[in-house]
Formats: structure tokens, sequence, C-alpha cells
């Protein structure tokens, strides 16, 4: 298990002013629909960087890839993914909030880290299940809240991202530290067992298909990055 704490490159870049005004409207959409944010702020470079660990790492270094990002939100995730992406790679940006969508778009015309790519970027405002399965993915990165759905919503996300996924491909999802802990302690009774029977399934996940999870502690709240692997085909 390694950690993540900090990273250099076009992500740091990033101008402050930028900055701020995604997270002000990340702020006043968390504030509206907590239960599908997860945060009240967007996430770090440093968590862009591990999540897109995959766009960047791989294994044929010449052959695209296609990428699905999921939950894009305000393109905090994205920026990472984009800062790794290579001519010939394009990228599916799932998001069902309409506002954080249209954001999206005007990032891709004017972020100078999301623009050089938006002729490989498509951005879906709708929830990732709409999406269909005529389409298969070398990379797969989910920013949704798990810990705020239920096991059955969880269950058939995870099952969808394995469907799309090329044998062999990869799917990147983070989860916060110490969430158990804290709603152990502070939250009613039916909101800890929902949030532990997610737990259970998302680890069952994690122990059949995981290769790697990273410690990023440059975030509110500090997070688990956990990279899972579809299996190739049998022979």
């Amino acid at each position: 298990m390694s950690e993540t704490q900090s990273t250099t490159g076009p992500l740091s870049a990033l101008r402050l002013d930028e900055r701020l005004r995604d997270t002000r409207l990340f702020f006043t959409q968390a504030l509206r629909t907590f239960h599908a944010t997860g945060s009240i702020v967007p996430s770090s470079p440093a968590l862009a960087h591990a999540m897109a660990e995959h766009v960047r790492v791989r294994p044929v270094s010449e052959e695209p890839l296609r990428i699905m990002e999921v939950g894009a939100g305000t393109g905090a995730i994205t920026r990472g993914i984009a800062a790794a992406m290579r001519p010939g790679d394009t990228v599916d940006l799932v998001e069902a909030n309409p506002e954080f969508a249209a954001h999206i778009e005007h990032l891709l015309e004017t972020d100078p880290v999301l623009a050089p790519i938006a002729p490989q970027a498509t951005v879906h405002a709708m929830l990732v299940d709409e999406m269909g399965t005529d389409r298969t993915y070398d990379v797969i990165v989910s920013g949704l809240p798990f810990a705020n759905f239920t096991v059955d919503t969880v269950r058939d996300i995870l099952d969808y991202y394995f469907e799309v996924l090329r044998p062999g491909g990869y799917l990147s999802f983070y989860g916060y530290l110490y969430t158990k802990e804290v709603k152990a302690v502070i939250a009613r009774r039916e909101d800890y067992l929902r949030q532990a029977r997610t737990g259970w399934l998302v680890q069952d996940r994690i122990d059949r298909y995981g290769i790697r999870s990273d410690k990023v502690f440059a975030n509110i709240p500090p997070a688990f990055v956990h990279h899972l692997r579809k299996p190739e085909k049998s022979s």
C-alpha cells in the first residue's frame, strides 16, 4: 500500500481563482445534494493524481485508451485524467448533476488543463446506468460516494463497471479514511448499518479483484484509492 501526498505538473499550475470557483460551485451543490457528492469540497490534486494511475501507467504505451470517469463533479479528478491522457485516448465524462455537467462542458472550452483534451472528451449528463453496454473501456475512474448509497445500488454500479470494462481493464475508486469509525460514533443506527453493508460488498470486490490501494493524506478528508483489475478471459 503506497501513500500519495503531493504532485507536480499541470495540476499544480491551476490558478487559485479557478480552484476557488470550482470549490464554490461544489460546496453549493454539496449542500443541496450531499447524498450524491459525499463531500463538501472538491478532490485534491493529489487524489486526482492517484486516481489517474492507470491512465498514466499503461501496459502498452502506444495503444490509445478508452476511459470513463463517473461522477466528474467540478472536474477535479478530470484534470488528473486529462494530464495523463495521450493523443488517441478518448474519455466519457459521466455526471448526473446538470449544473456540474454544464460546468464540465465550460471547462473543456476554457480550462488550461481540460481544453487540450476537448476533442477527445464527451460529457454525458446522466446516471451511469443510463450509459448502456454498447461500449467498452480500458480504464474506469469512479468518483461516486459508495458509502452514501444502498448496498443494492452499489452492487448494480460495480456490476455495470465490470460489464463494460474490457478483460484486463482497470477500475479505480476512492473512499474516505476513518469513515466507519466516525459513523459508528455519530450516525443513526440505520445509517451505520447501511454503510456497513455497502462496505462489506465493496471490500469483497477489493478482495477479489484489487491489485493495490493507496493512502492519500493530501485531501479533505484523507482517502484510500483502490485499484481493481478485471480478469483476462480464460483460454
